[in-house]
């Protein structure tokens, strides 16, 4: 176990753990610390506590001190330089004509840097705007695209249900949401009321997706057959899934009775593959796309320019599914050869990975044939000698 403690940037971020040494930290403390990008004002998110070896990158960097007068009022400058600093980065963004929303801007501790966050659509060639900014300020100066998500969380706001936003108040990460969750809790499929300001699924639709996927899983479908505790058969109209009630609709003849029952009262097929009454039944095919692009980026994929490049040319590497391997040729001097091999490898001959393994087939049928020739010519010497 190592003693850390919680240190928060921004008002709503991530928080990175340093060690707190001796001094005397409590929530909401403001510290001085050292990161990759330099010295930073942050924040104590809570007081110190011990975690696991395993959940801390090591080394551990330590908070320098804690903030003094003197550090309190360089932020506060800091805070109000950056308002200054976002306005003309506007007015530069309108000169170059570029196609991008800037959302906020953000000074070092040292001001040695300035970063300024925007989202796109697309890439945005911003060179000769930074060239621009950095000849205006005469710091470095970065440009990070973030994407919808991370911008709502720096802008903040006020959801539907009336609060702040999760993800401006308090929310470390983001957590995967999908079309599935709102389907277990029998919301309406309207992209309007799943979607937050951000256009993506509202993240509280979360919250409770354990909770239902579990519960559904001791209830009926709508529309299912169940069989009643006194032998006769009747249809699931109406569920509660969160009180364990069905109503179910008893045929008697040409009469028709709703009862009120405890699912488990009921016996009825247990829960299992995609059920037959998908709620996606009767919506149109736009309205269909619509609620695919809501989940179409997951949380924690909103990359800066630079990491998608990065993942970009990863990803073409390993698409290739090619690597190196070594092996020694007649005279023994060490060689390599690419082989392919993976999904699709090879020569192109089946699903799974089948043209790599036909090309090894063919080395090995090569190296038995060159085998058998070796035998072939040792017998004829032996019986020229013998002779």
């Amino acid at each position: 176990m190592i003693k850390v403690v919680a240190i928060r940037f921004r008002t709503a971020g991530k928080s990175y753990y340093f060690d707190p040494e001796d001094l005397d930290i409590k929530r909401g403390t403001n510290v001085i610390v050292e990161t990759a990008q330099g010295m930073e004002y942050g924040t104590a998110a809570a007081p110190p506590y011990e975690v696991e070896d395993e959940r801390v990158t090591k080394p551990l960097k330590k908070i320098l001190r804690i903030a003094t007068p003197v550090d309190d009022r360089q932020n506060e400058e800091n805070i109000e330089k950056e308002k200054e600093a976002l306005r003309l980065c506007r007015e530069k963004v309108k000169e170059h004509e570029l196609e991008m929303k800037l959302i906020d801007s953000e000074y070092a501790f040292d001001r040695s840097k300035l970063t300024f966050y925007f989202t796109a659509d697309g890439r945005v060639d911003f060179r000769e705007l930074v060239k621009d900014l950095a000849s205006t300020f005469r710091i470095r100066i970065e440009l990070r695209q973030i994407g919808v998500r991370d911008a709502t969380r720096m802008l903040g706001g006020i959801g539907c249900c009336g609060r702040e936003l999760c993800c401006h108040t308090y929310m470390r990460d983001f957590v995967p949401v999908s079309i599935k969750m709102a389907k277990e809790q029998n919301l309406s499929l309207n992209p309007g009321k799943i979607s937050g300001m951000c256009g993506r699924l509202m993240c509280c639709l979360s919250y409770e997706a354990e909770t239902y996927s579990y519960l559904n899983k001791h209830m009926p479908r709508m529309g299912e057959k169940v069989k009643l505790p006194d032998g006769r058969e009747g249809t699931a109209q109406a569920v509660d899934v969160l009180r364990g009630k069905v109503k179910v609709m008893v045929y008697d003849g040409d009469e028709r009775e709703l009862l009120d029952f405890d699912a488990s009262d009921l016996e009825f097929k247990k829960r299992g593959g995609k059920p037959k009454d998908d709620p996606e039944e009767g919506l149109t095919k736009e309205e269909l796309e619509n609620l695919s692009a809501l989940e179409d980026k997951e949380p924690g994929e909103e990359k800066t320019s630079e990491g998608k490049n990065r993942e970009r040319k990863n990803g073409d590497r390993n698409n290739n599914n090619n690597r190196r391997r070594d092996f020694k040729d007649k005279d023994g001097k060490q060689k390599q050869r690419r082989e392919d091999g993976g999904q699709n490898g090879g020569n192109g001959k089946g699903d799974n990975g089948n043209g790599g393994n036909n090309r090894q087939e063919r080395h090995r049928r090569n190296n038995n044939r060159r085998n058998n020739n070796n035998n072939n010519v040792e017998k004829n010497n032996e019986q020229q000698d013998k002779s």
